[in-house]
């Protein structure tokens, strides 16, 4: 079955315009027609990518969907509910530091990611190490043409261009490392997240798996390449 993906953008739309309590619990019964729409994409998902990476084949829905409840004890908005549907299928779990595949459907800020999110400094460490002693496997990895079909930008690209690779940067090379190294931007990176906003009609009919599948493919070695790395520490 299809994923209803315009129900599910439509919902989020409303929920944007009406995000209370009240209003939500009189709308509580879409709330969970939408959800159910949405793991079915991510069933759908699931299976696509168990097909080239038989390390995410035990994972169900649950293991990779979010709450819809935001947690504001901490956070100056109060919104009780979050704008947005996303999955993170990572085969260690969601809060692994091993990296994954995340789709996102919100309202004009649709889109798709690969790769790791947050790195402790040790291992960011590590990386570099790899990555100065692997030049050429790793410019292989983040330098093809299918990568940077799909995620290659500047260095100033940042969560709302429209691609990217490396959400957060160092200012200045790390300490330890020569600043006059050609391929210094990779060293800078904090993080190793590969992106691409896709457009709300995206997600609709079933050709959204193929093309999602050839998106993660493109990121999947460099995703490999730094899950090596974390493996040592995992």
């Amino acid at each position: 079955m299809i994923m209803d993906a315009k129900r599910i953008l439509t919902f989020l739309e409303q929920v944007a315009a009406n995000n209370n309590r009240p209003w939500f619990h009189d709308h509580k019964t879409e709330y969970e027609a939408v959800r159910a729409e949405f793991e079915n994409g991510v069933g759908q998902a699931l299976r696509q990518i168990a097909a080239f990476d038989a390390e995410t084949a035990h994972l169900t829905v649950k293991d990779c969907t979010y709450r819809f409840y935001r947690d504001t004890r901490f956070s100056p908005d109060k919104s009780p509910y979050k704008n947005h549907f996303g999955a993170y299928i990572n085969a260690r779990g969601k809060k692994a530091l091993r990296g994954g595949y995340y789709m996102h459907l919100e309202p004009g800020h649709c889109l798709l990611a690969v790769g790791n999110y947050w790195l402790p400094t040790n291992i960011l460490t590590a990386c570099r190490n790899d990555i100065m002693g692997n030049t050429d496997r790793w410019l292989s990895c983040v330098e093809s043409p299918e990568f940077l079909r799909y995620y290659g930008a500047d260095e100033q690209a940042d969560w709302e261009s429209p691609q990217g690779f490396g959400l957060s940067k160092l200012k200045t090379c790390p300490a330890g490392f020569p600043r006059d190294w050609a391929h210094v931007r990779y060293l800078r990176m904090k993080d190793y997240c590969a992106w691409h906003h896709v457009a709300d009609s995206f997600f609709e009919g079933d050709g959204w798996l193929d093309e999602m599948e050839r998106m993660f493919l493109a990121a999947k070695p460099m995703m490999d390449f730094v899950n090596a790395v974390v493996d040592d520490y995992e």
